[in-house]
């Protein structure tokens, strides 16, 4: 074998060796490449996993929210109704003491009408 015809041939065999490390790399690009769709895929699922629990505790936190508004509405009715009461109550208190108040009068009208007609009677006694 002649001097050239051994170059020739380590030209093949480097010429070999790169097309077998190209096609290494090529395998070992394929499997990253595998790798990382896999990662993306677990990534994308949980982040789709953690918005489906953020999603359910703001559904959980908007029911809570709307019983507390529901809550606060039926206390506030309740409030607004024991103040009809109580202002009516009151009325009621203040008519009654006003009707009281104008029986006394009456009571005390009467008993100063008898005592000045009393006195009336003995002034015309005393004068006869």
């Amino acid at each position: 074998m002649s001097f050239i015809d051994k170059i020739k041939d380590a030209g093949e065999d480097i010429k070999d060796a790169f097309a077998e490390g190209a096609h290494d790399l090529a395998e070992k690009a394929g499997d990253l490449k595998d790798a990382a769709a896999e990662k993306a895929g677990d990534i994308k699922d949980a982040v789709a996993e953690k918005a489906g629990e953020v999603a359910d505790k703001a559904g959980e936190m908007k029911d809570a929210a709307a019983e507390k508004a529901e809550d606060l509405k039926k206390a506030a009715g309740d409030a607004a109704e024991k103040a009809k009461d109580a202002a009516g109550d009151a009325k009621n208190a203040v008519a009654e003491k006003a009707e009281d108040a104008k029986e006394a009068v009456a009571a005390k009208a009467e008993e100063a009408k008898k005592a000045a007609d009393d006195a009336a009677a003995k002034a015309k006694d005393a004068t006869k």
